[in-house]
């Protein structure tokens, strides 16, 4: 399958190697839904391949398409609370996870 360039994968799930947590816009996702650093990306997105998880989220929008994925995982709750908390880093979100939780960081 090739690549749709929906820019879900850029969005939808967290990506450790740039710290960029769920449902959040990777910085480095251009307007037209291309990476602004395709050529340095990190390994992870380098070794993405499209698959049948690229058609189940097919939607007209990106905004339409990352529910889909998150709805397909249950991270639905999860996402608005990274929202809420206005969180742009994965680390952060983990934290706040575990201080709302009782657990220790």
């Amino acid at each position: 399958m090739d690549c749709a360039r929906c820019g879900t994968c850029c969005v939808a799930p967290d990506i450790s190697a740039l710290d960029k947590p769920l449902g959040v816009r990777c910085v480095h996702l251009g307007p037209d839904l291309l990476c602004t650093v395709y050529e340095r990306r990190p390994e992870i997105c380098r070794a993405h391949r499209p698959d049948s998880l690229c058609r189940a989220v097919s939607a007209p929008t990106l905004e339409e398409r990352v529910a889909k994925y998150l709805a397909l995982f249950g991270l639905e709750a999860e996402a608005r609370q990274v929202a809420r908390d206005g969180t742009r880093s994965m680390r952060q979100a983990r934290a706040s996870r575990g201080s709302t939780r009782g657990e220790r960081r």
